[in-house]
Formats: structure tokens, C-alpha cells, sequence
């Protein structure tokens, strides 16, 4: 599990409890709801429950990162094991209005470079859905790499490589 960590801009934590009226604004964000789906978090007890189940998920971190300067959270890291991928994967969500300052780069470098480091992981995926452009260039500005692409409920999902 990864604790407290920091980047130059950015304290980067594991999600707690007291996040909820943060995650509720994120997860009905137009992003999430258009790439991520809406999970139906409409109060601040949606989202706490919805916290709770995370943290009871042994494969499944959420890491929230915050502006060091004033701890407002603004995105999300999480690494989660899935059933269908054969390594976990990371992924990242941003509020939109701290979009395109390199937060969500910032965040994720440090995450992933952390878990290759700490070589608890000798190798990390992702996945996006092919219309996400803005996932697919954080990806490649990561040094991930297109692997292949796989089909689930009918959509096609991009998976990515460390």
C-alpha cells in the first residue's frame, strides 16, 4: 500500500473517508460520467459508501492527489487488479477545471515510478476506450505502449504497457 507521497506541486494520498464530497464531485463530472460511467454517487453518503466498498477491496487503490499549497483535492490515482487483465492497471481522473496544467501527469508519473520501484509490480497496464484522446496522451507521455485492443460488453478497450 502506498502512503503519503509528494512531487514538486502535488501531495498524492490514499483515499480516506473525509474525500466523499470531493469523489462526489469528480465522479459526476462530464469525463468520468462520458469515459469512467456514472456509478450513481449523487449525495455525500453515495459517495461515502462508495469509499468504503473501495477500501474494502483488496484490489483496488485510490490514491487522491492534492495541491500541496492549499490540500484541495483535485484527481485520482488508482491501481486496480482486474479479472480480465493479467497485471494491475493504472488510471487517473482529474476535475475538469484543473485540466491541461499537468496535474494529472504529475500524479501519475510519480505513482507509477513508484510502483516500479518498489518492484512490487514488474509490469503495469491501462486501459482507455479509443475515443478518450486525452487518456491515450497521458498514457504515451507515461511511456506506456499499445498493446492490443479487447472487446468487453461491447466496447472496445485499448490496453497499454509499462
Amino acid at each position: 500500500m502506498l502512503n503519503l507521497i509528494e512531487t514538486e506541486r502535488l501531495n498524492i494520498k490514499p483515499l480516506a473517508l473525509n474525500d466523499d464530497e470531493f469523489m462526489m464531485e469528480l465522479m459526476n463530472s462530464a469525463g468520468w460520467i462520458k469515459f469512467i460511467g456514472d456509478r450513481n454517487i449523487h449525495t455525500q453518503t453515495d459517495a461515502a459508501n462508495y469509499i468504503q466498498k473501495i477500501q474494502k477491496n483488496e484490489n483496488y487503490t485510490c490514491l487522491v492527489f492534492t495541491i500541496k499549497e492549499t490540500e484541495t483535492p483535485i484527481g485520482i490515482v488508482t491501481i486496480i487488479k482486474r479479472d480480465n487483465l493479467e497485471h494491475h492497471d493504472i488510471g487517473f481522473a482529474l476535475l475538469p477545471q484543473y485540466g491541461k496544467l499537468g496535474y494529472s501527469l504529475e500524479a501519475s508519473k510519480k505513482v507509477l515510478d513508484e510502483l516500479l520501484i518498489s518492484k512490487t509490480h514488474t509490469k503495469i497496464l491501462a486501459i482507455t476506450v479509443k475515443e478518450n484522446d486525452k487518456s491515450i496522451s497521458l498514457l504515451e507521455k507515461l511511456g506506456l505502449n499499445f498493446i492490443e485492443e479487447k472487446t468487453e460488453d461491447d466496447e472496445v478497450m485499448l490496453v497499454y504497457s509499462t
